[in-house]
């Protein structure tokens, strides 16, 4: 694959190339944020996919797209949990050794996971870049292949094959809304989309406590944050990737930012209304049409739910605290 042209005829290659390993997740309506949002809101459930995210797609394309040479030397990674348990999945599937390098306060039940599917973990550092740092130490020290989690341009493809399956499930889709971290998944839609259709709106969503890819498109270059701080682990990235950036600045129409407590209100609300368990990350797009920060009267919209790996623990704390909320009223 070209390194610096991803485009529509690579996307269908991954998704001929994974669809054996992954499953084609539900397009549900969801009648009850359509009123609210007031367009019609179909979500695309890939908390319902192996392993509980979209993850496993970019794992599978780029590791099934490794060479001989390249399996044989195993494969590293740094992820915040859920790119963590596809490339895991994927390497098993694969018979290919894997190492996975995870922040010390990675989600246990993301840990365990990873674990169970064979990966050797390693607890590394405070967040995602931290952690990212170690597995490319370890890469160099060991001669490893290294899976980057979204700077790739095989995983930027598998994640991309989300974007072919809405549009067979609903060819006449008017937008698609996602999250956005380090921007793998949104690059991937966006390409793919407006190759298809220029016409369709694709709309990504990061949360305001890790806002890279808003910082570095308004700096218009990849731009680092000292620090970042949200629920939704799964997009707590300081620095998109140099492709990513280019793809999301080129073919992605918006971007917003969305605050804590509306990802809680989201968690909340599809838990309570759709029945759906989902992450901060999966949620997001859900908790930017509830806070009305994504206007689109009347038109039909994919949201991505993109994970549902959320720590047993915090859902807990935040169901307590709407519980202990309602009563002090």
């Amino acid at each position: 694959m070209n390194r610096d042209n991803l485009d529509l005829q690579a996307i269908k290659e991954a998704r001929q190339r994974i669809t054996p390993f992954v499953h084609q997740t539900p397009l549900q309506p969801f009648r009850t944020l359509s009123e609210i949002a007031n367009c019609q809101v179909y979500l695309k459930l890939e908390n319902m996919q192996k392993t509980g995210s979209f993850k496993i797609r970019g794992a599978v394309n780029k590791i099934f797209s490794l060479t001989q040479q390249e399996r044989m030397c195993g494969v590293i990674t740094a992820s915040a949990g859920n790119h963590a348990q596809g490339v895991a999945w994927a390497a098993s599937a694969s018979g290919v050794p894997a190492t996975v390098v995870m922040p010390e306060k990675a989600p246990v039940a993301k840990v365990r996971a990873t674990e169970s599917y064979g990966a050797k973990v390693v607890l590394y550092g405070k967040n995602y870049d931290e952690a990212y740092q170690h597995a490319r130490k370890l890469q160099a020290e060991k001669n490893l292949t290294f899976i980057h989690a979204f700077d790739d341009q095989a995983i930027i493809a598998g994640q991309g094959t989300l974007a072919l399956e809405i549009l067979s499930q609903m060819y006449d889709v008017e937008a698609v809304i996602a999250p956005v971290g380090g921007g793998g998944l949104l690059s991937g839609l966006a390409v793919a989309i407006k190759e298809h259709n220029p016409k369709i709106k694709v709309i990504g969503v990061q949360a305001a406590g890790a806002p890279s890819m808003d910082k570095s498109l308004a700096c218009g270059s990849v731009h680092c944050l000292p620090e970042v701080k949200t629920i939704a682990d799964g997009i707590a990235v300081k620095q998109p990737g140099e492709l990513t950036f280019r793809y999301t600045q080129k073919y992605a129409d918006e971007l917003v930012l969305v605050e804590e407590e509306e990802l809680t209100a989201g968690i909340l609300f599809m838990l309570e209304r759709g029945k759906i368990i989902t992450e901060g990350a999966g949620v997001a797009g859900v908790a930017a049409l509830l806070a009305g920060k994504i206007k689109l009267p009347g038109q039909k919209v994919a949201v991505v739910v993109s994970g549902g790996n959320i720590d047993p623990l915090l859902l807990s704390g935040l169901i307590e605290g709407k519980y202990q909320q309602v009563v002090s009223l």
